[in-house]
């Protein structure tokens, strides 16, 4: 019995109630199996008091004074020294009921009455050493598991910190961005007003003015020469190129043929190809004047002149002499001059007194307002999407991944396990799955939907792998696929400390409801871990701790 109780089996003529002071009973009514004492006190060594609630905190034998009910049990159990192994409670309806609980009481202490003969013996030395061993495993596993949980924090912190860098990034780009799209926007409104303030010449027509026909013919004209001047160079070519050939034929019948042939006609011939070859035949064409050529061959508008400038009907108004006007103005004055007038006709525009005789697009806009437009659009298109990145990543950093945000090293990473005819996995952050062995289609059990604690109490298997019993993390899961006449598949996996992730068992509490097992070292070192020497001691006496 522990000291602390102890004190109250002192003396050897009378005992005194333990939570009912005032009730004295005479030594031989202790253990008698009938219960005297309202807190069951008088009885700790039998289960005649079995009836009674369990231990109160406010018994004087947890040290709290006796107030409160006086009809709760004063002790929690009847008390195993367990000698060589861990001291525990067994429940009084298991003493002397004929059965050994060497897994509580491994020195048999509870069977001290021997009922139908039964006698336990004394385990503790084998039981103790046996565990002792486990222990010492599971401390092991323990600590690696603590130490891969700090690694899964230190990388939590480097994924988080590589968000919070991004959201910094996020916000020079969006303002850069933004004073992109104003100036943009400024552009479009300029080139709109340009293009208002613009005299737009038609087609040469029938119709067109004096300016426009000679501008045609002007037009049609260059063309010609350009053309002619196009296939002059190429018959010049094709005729130097021939006459190269000749004086190559012409030079090696002078170099090999034999002086001493006495033919005249011979003779005659090479005279006269070295009189050929000694007079002056011009310029030759060098690389400058072929460069010239292409040069006077090249486009009009290559050349930097645009006949569109100045084709257009000029019937209706002598106007466009203005802007042709500019043009013998010196560059410095030109651009203003131009601003200015273009500036006056959009205000005139504006103010109904001029048409505006702007050529519109099938979309309604000349190719420069509709560029510009385009620019902008897209400039407009990348800001709303570094904003949408932004606000993600703002509501990434505001999600909850469990204590130290250890779960952020863990999302979408996934365990499963056989069970069955089926393979159940488990995607941390994600969803929970079922796949068939044979083939088939996937089951979603449930999209996770948050973290939540919870208080569990069951027993720790001897390799440590199980829930224990304390507060736990889980992970909420709904919303899966719909049950045949029932409802949407739902998981709630619960998390205990473990050297790996893994599963360790699944059951279907209710119809399509399941409850998931898991360990996983993220856990390890919150709210009590679940696993080790801590969870084993609580668990003695059928999940009653060795408070006293």
């Amino acid at each position: 019995m522990k000291p602390r109780v102890a004190k109250f089996y002192k003396d050897a003529t009378a005992f005194t109630c333990i939570s009912n002071p005032a009730t004295a009973l005479p030594i031989a009514r202790l253990n008698d199996d009938y219960c005297d004492c309202p807190d069951g006190s008088d009885e700790p060594g039998t289960s005649a008091c079995a009836h009674l609630s369990p231990l109160s905190p406010h018994n004087p034998a947890n040290g709290a004074g006796a107030a409160g009910s006086n009809t709760t049990l004063a002790l929690p159990g009847f008390y195993c020294k367990n000698k060589g192994h861990v001291p525990a409670y067994v429940p009084f309806t298991s003493v002397n009921d004929g059965k050994c609980d060497y897994d509580v009481c491994c020195d048999g202490s509870e069977e001290w009455e021997g009922v139908g003969g039964v006698k336990c013996e004394d385990r503790c030395q084998t039981i103790g050493k046996e565990w002792r061993k486990q222990d010492e495993a599971r401390q092991k596993s323990l600590g690696t598991a603590g130490k891969k949980r700090k690694e899964l924090v230190a990388e939590a912190g480097r994924l988080r910190k590589q968000v919070e860098d991004r959201i910094q990034s996020l916000g020079t780009e969006i303002e850069g961005s933004e004073i992109k799209v104003k100036q943009l926007e400024q552009e479009v409104a300029d080139v709109e007003r340009k293009e208002k303030g613009r005299v737009v010449k038609g087609s040469v027509s029938k119709k067109a003015g004096k300016l426009g026909v000679v501008v045609g013919l002007a037009k049609q004209r260059t063309e010609e020469l350009r053309e002619t001047l196009e296939r002059v160079r190429g018959e010049r070519d094709s005729s130097t190129s021939r006459l190269q050939e000749v004086e190559r034929i012409l030079s090696t019948f002078k170099e090999e043929y034999n002086p001493n042939f006495n033919d005249e006609g011979v003779k005659r011939a090479v005279r006269a190809w070295e009189d050929y070859a000694a007079r002056d035949k011009g310029p030759d064409v060098d690389a400058a004047h072929d460069r010239d050529l292409d040069a006077m061959t090249k486009s009009d508008k290559e050349n930097g002149l645009d006949w569109e400038e100045y084709e257009g009907d000029d019937d209706d108004s002598e106007a466009d002499v203005l802007y042709a006007f500019e043009s013998y103005l010196p560059p410095s004055i030109r651009g203003w001059l131009d601003q200015k007038l273009r500036n006056l006709r959009s205000t005139l525009i504006d103010s109904g007194i001029l048409a505006d005789t702007s050529a519109p697009s099938s979309s309604g806009d000349s190719k420069s307002v509709t560029d510009a437009k385009d620019r902008l659009t897209a400039a407009e298109k990348e800001v709303e999407k570094h904003r949408k990145t932004l606000t993600e990543h703002q509501d990434d950093l505001a999600k909850d991944f469990g204590p130290d945000d250890v779960f952020r090293a863990l999302k979408d990473q996934c365990v499963s396990t056989d069970a069955g005819e089926y393979t159940y996995e488990v995607c941390f952050l994600s969803k929970t799955t079922q796949k068939p062995k044979k083939g088939g289609g996937h089951t979603n059990m449930g999209n996770f939907v948050g973290l939540e604690r919870i208080v569990v109490d069951d027993e720790l298997p001897p390799n440590g792998k199980g829930l224990g019993s304390g507060e736990r993390i889980a992970m909420k899961h709904e919303n899966g696929q719909h049950c045949w006449n029932g409802p949407n598949r739902s998981t709630l996996v619960v998390l205990a400390c473990s050297e790996v992730n893994e599963v360790w068992r699944i059951v279907e509490e209710e119809k399509c409801v399941y409850r998931m097992e898991v360990g996983t070292p993220a856990v390890c070192e919150v709210l009590g871990g679940g696993g080790g020497r801590a969870g084993m001691e609580g668990k003695k006496a059928g999940g009653v701790r060795d408070e006293l």
